[in-house]
């Protein structure tokens, strides 16, 4: 699948700092240490029912910062992302609509490209739909039922979540929250035939009028877990550097994937580090396409520059759930307008110190509020001196701000 274009990243002076984030599995913050140069990012897509709203975004510039922050450290990253074009979101929308499931997919497919474009979000090296992944999906699925961890309930196929007895180390949930949760995200505890409630579906046999894809196990496919499971081991291999998204992933996705790898390869963990992003919420509530409370971000890209809507993201805590306001986006526009004052004067204060807190503050759990603070200072300090300084600043400012935070001045 095609991704989107790379902009043009500066090249700054130095080398930046060795990246720190927390890690979901071990509840702590722990040093990132990606081997042979190659950092290994696997970060889940999105499911093309509608256009992207502020949540999704919120979750790719925090991990456009990581791609951002190894980059500058000097490392290699191979990034992967996949789509979900096709699932029962996509189908019931499509049938509500009238729309045909293929024409949706791909109309919201571009519709994401473009605004990732305008949001200077670096594209994946590798951009994958579940479709076009189903050959590896079945292959997985094939390696399961050889280590008899795969199970028939009236021809769909299902995944014995404990067969892997690390089951639990990514979210650290006990029994209760968990079947909760598999309720409300997509899972089914109370299908009957099932071995345990946790179980998880790897093949669905087709429904009548849906689409399906001929397999060892009859036409049908992929359950959501698996696909993701497929695309990283098959793209990224069994040790993956990072694995993330946004925090209602954790659990049941990145649990479920993370033991169908365990229980295919014979190693864990499937991942060094489990990363999420936080929710981000309109009128006290999770956005989501299911509440219908949505900001979606080609609306926005209509009414200001998309560097306001980056700004305003970026001065959230990418763990942080957070609840937006029209105030996020009417100071995210003035912070811009001052930045780009100061770095279009003819000199300013020196800059080497920007970098070296700009640099700090991210490679300290992608915090992008301090980051913002420390260019926040500059500005000011050039706007109140604006006849004396170092010519050369405000243009080492302006790349600081493209190459580390991803706002073009």
């Amino acid at each position: 699948m095609r991704s989107w274009p790379t902009p043009v990243l500066p090249r700054l002076p130095g080398v930046g700092e060795q990246l720190r984030l927390f890690d979901t599995s071990a509840g702590e913050i722990l040093a990132t240490e990606p081997r042979d140069g190659t950092a290994r990012m696997y970060v889940c897509g999105i499911t093309p029912y509608d256009a992207t709203h502020l949540g999704h975004a919120n979750t790719y510039v925090a991990f456009d910062l990581v791609n951002r922050v190894w980059r500058d450290a000097g490392l290699d990253v191979h990034y992967v992302q996949n789509v979900t074009d096709v699932d029962d979101p996509l189908l019931e929308r499509a049938t509500q609509t009238g729309q045909d499931w293929r024409e949706l997919a791909d109309r919201e497919i571009e519709l994401f490209r473009t605004d990732m474009t305008a949001l200077r979000v670096l594209p994946p090296r590798d951009y994958i739909g579940a479709v076009e992944s189903i050959p590896l999906v079945v292959e997985l699925i094939e390696r399961l039922r050889r280590r008899g961890a795969a199970y028939d309930v009236d021809g769909d196929v299902y995944f014995p979540v404990h067969a892997d007895p690390a089951f639990g180390a990514v979210s650290r949930l006990g029994p209760e929250p968990m079947l909760e949760l598999f309720a409300e995200r997509g899972g089914d505890p109370d299908r009957q035939g099932k071995k345990h409630k946790l179980d998880c579906l790897l093949w669905l046999a087709r429904r009548p009028g849906e689409p399906g894809w001929e397999s060892p196990y009859g036409p049908g496919r992929p359950g959501w877990h698996i696909e993701c499971t497929a695309i990283s081991l098959h793209h990224l291999g069994a040790d993956v550097d990072l694995l993330g998204g946004g925090s209602d992933l954790a659990f049941p996705h990145h649990e479920m994937g993370a033991s169908e790898a365990h229980v295919a390869t014979g190693s864990a963990p499937a991942a060094r580090h489990y990363v999420h992003a936080g929710m981000v919420a309109l009128d006290g509530e999770k956005m989501s396409k299911s509440r219908g409370n949505l900001v979606f971000v080609s609306r926005l890209r209509g009414q200001v520059d998309p560097m306001a809507i980056r700004l305003a993201l970026l001065a959230h805590h990418y763990r942080s759930d957070w609840e937006w306001f029209e105030d996020d986006l009417t100071r995210a526009k003035a912070r811009l307008a001052r930045w780009r004052e100061a770095t279009s004067l003819a000199q300013g204060p020196a800059a080497d110190a920007v970098l070296a807190k700009v640099r700090a503050r991210l490679a300290d759990d992608l915090d992008a509020p301090g980051a913002l603070a420390a260019i926040d200072e500059w500005a000011d300090r050039a706007l109140e001196r604006s006849d004396e300084g170092d010519p050369a600043a405000p243009a080492l400012v302006k790349d600081i701000a493209d190459a580390l935070l991803g706002v073009a001045l």
